[in-house]
């Protein structure tokens, strides 16, 4: 894994381009890390169907949990599967949407300000070493090109309605792996 470019995507890392995405606002720091999780259908790893989501093209009859899905606009700038492989949906320059309605510091619209990346996991399933590896080069990486002030899950900034990354994700393994200060998650 390379550096972000100029235009925000990280060099070496498989690039598919989803089209949910847009401007962030002017003058807008880069210093919120949100961790989440997804798996599609839920409890399934590895059926590339998270990929559709992300570009459109998810099949809303191709299991009945998809119906839910038919009309989500929803990304995230990273996904790291089962495996370690990381895919960049979208530029750290832009917005993803990954965050939805949400609350950081005092801050609304987490989007605005956040970088999303998406382990591919449950709240109740341990993540891989590979994941965390991969999750630790990618901090690194990101730090490295952004002002990053704070890693959080998708529950701390918006706990009323979710509860990602879960209880299996070890945060004390990111912290020490990753080598980072705690302060970025107090």
């Amino acid at each position: 894994m390379g550096p972000v470019d100029a235009s925000g995507w990280v060099t070496g890392v498989r690039r598919i381009v989803s089209p949910f995405f847009d401007g962030r606002p002017a003058a807008t720091d880069v210093d919120l890390l949100i961790i989440h999780n997804i798996s599609l259908p839920p409890g399934v790893f590895g059926s590339g169907d998270v990929i559709d989501l992300f570009t459109g093209r998810l099949d809303p009859a191709a299991h009945p949990f998809y119906a839910t899905l038919a009309d989500a606009r929803v990304s995230a700038h990273f996904f790291i599967d089962r495996d370690g492989d990381v895919i960049q949906f979208v530029a750290t320059a832009a917005r993803a949407w990954h965050a939805g309605r949400s609350t950081f510091d005092g801050r609304a619209n987490c989007n605005d300000f956040s970088i999303g990346i998406e382990l591919e996991g449950t709240d109740f399933t341990s993540f891989s070493d590979a994941q965390y590896s991969s999750l630790c080069d990618l901090v690194a990486t990101l730090r490295a090109a952004h002002p990053l002030r704070a890693i959080r899950g998708h529950s701390d900034v918006a706990a009323d309605r979710k509860t990602d990354p879960g209880p299996c994700f070890d945060w004390a393994r990111l912290r020490a792996d990753a080598r980072l200060d705690p302060s970025l998650f107090s």
